[in-house]
């Protein structure tokens, strides 16, 4: 408690001021003053780590799953599941490090908006695409009569022209970044949930597009498997289309934010020190 009194006395602004000179004064002083939240906040090395096996426990299960279901049939919906699923214990288990991106679409997206720094891109990237490709090698090994492990790829159907599948990738990108950016990344948002969220969504999204385009939704996830295999017929669709989608949803929910509100805890207390101080010169401002 004493610790607690002594920052918010030493935070006091400087008498002589008016209430709102003392408010403006003091929300300086806070900008200035580095948050608990960065000071513990993780490393790049340990956010980029972070990435990498988030990356990997999702392109591990969903291309898993793919494999699974040449042997035994899961459906569409089984494979669907189990990415959706894969997704959500990703991002629960290790999403408060690095933000639990796992897709190079949705991080250049975020920095696109500002809700990332740039700076952050490039290791994140490289990381999420390390996750992918050591997955499929992984999956590769442990599953030795699919060496090639093609039937992994993302590849739209024969009836689908290469625009139908931009515009397929693109919505349904659009839609699980909508959602990133509603219960992730908007302080409104229920936090709690996001994790879930987000796995549902990937769920119906590969129910509905999986067997028209393979709903990659990431780039990671198509270039994992391509890499591995050296097949790339049409790769570009997969790392375009999921790009711009994510983009296009985080311009478009940045109508819908507001402003961060004012902690009013904060202000109040400012604002009763400086009255307080104020009403008597007497008192040290700096015990």
């Amino acid at each position: 408690m004493a610790e607690s009194l002594s920052v918010t006395v030493n935070s006091s602004p400087r008498l002589g001021l008016s209430v709102e000179e003392a408010i403006r004064e003091t929300k300086v002083k806070q900008a200035q003053r580095p948050s608990h939240a960065a000071e513990s906040s993780a490393s790049i090395f340990q956010k980029g780590v972070a990435e990498l096996l988030g990356t990997y426990i999702l392109i591990f299960v969903g291309c898993g799953a793919a494999l699974v279901s040449k042997v035994q049939p899961l459906t569409i919906v089984g494979v669907a599941i189990a990415s959706g699923l894969a997704l959500t214990v990703a991002i629960y288990s290790v999403g408060h490090v690095s933000g639990g991106h796992f897709n190079p679409a949705v991080t250049i997206a975020l920095a696109t908006v500002r809700k990332l720094p740039f700076k952050l891109v490039p290791p994140y990237v490289f990381c999420q695409l390390m996750g992918s490709i050591l997955a499929c090698l992984t999956l590769r090994v442990l599953y030795n009569r699919q060496a090639d492990i093609r039937v992994a790829l993302t590849e739209h159907s024969s009836s689908t022209t290469e625009l139908e599948a931009i515009v397929w990738e693109f919505i349904i990108t659009f839609i699980l970044m909508l959602t990133i950016c509603g219960v992730a990344t908007d302080q409104r948002g229920s936090k709690d949930l996001a994790g879930v969220a987000i796995g549902v969504t990937v769920l119906f999204n590969i129910i509905i597009a999986g067997p028209i385009t393979g709903a990659s939704m990431n780039p990671a996830r198509s270039l994992g498997p391509a890499i591995v295999s050296g097949v790339y017929k049409d790769i570009w669709i997969f790392i375009i289309a999921p790009i711009l989608g994510a983009i296009a949803a985080s311009m478009v929910y940045s109508l819908l934010r507001v402003p961060e509100p004012e902690k009013k805890e904060d202000v109040t207390n400012f604002i009763n020190n400086h009255l307080y101080f104020q009403s008597d010169p007497s008192k040290d401002m700096y015990p």
